[in-house]
């Protein structure tokens, strides 16, 4: 790190709210009921997410649901039947169509074949 007696100086971009107004421009905002964003919260909190987690894929539940016209509490009782791997498979399909293109979620489980298969595979 070099020294100088050249005083600090923060570089202000002067233009940053107009493109943040062209960032946003025609689209509607999404508003959510207090009702629904708590039911969405609880639902995930009590199938085992923290609670930023639960925050974080309720806000891209709800905001999914808003766009294909579906009502939250149809879809969180639909999901209510899921088991642990079915909702992580749906979670991270919406978490990804949410996210930009150089990234993506995944996840691993192990897939052990049954002894019976492999009693008939052998080498």
């Amino acid at each position: 790190m070099s020294s100088n007696s050249l005083p600090l100086t923060t570089v202000a971009d002067s233009a940053q709210a107009t493109k943040l107004f062209f960032d946003q421009y025609g689209i509607s905002p999404l508003e959510f009921s207090a009702n629904e964003v708590s039911a969405a919260v609880g639902f995930f909190e009590s199938k085992g997410f923290s609670t930023d987690a639960a925050l974080t894929t309720a806000s891209a539940i709800l905001k999914q649901a808003k766009i294909d016209g579906i009502p939250v509490f149809k879809l969180l009782d639909t999901l209510k039947g899921f088991d642990s791997l079915q909702l992580s498979a749906l979670v991270s399909e919406i978490l990804n169509n949410n996210r930009k293109s150089t990234s993506t979620l995944g996840f691993r489980y192990l897939n052990i074949p049954k002894t019976e298969i492999l009693r008939n595979i052998s080498p």
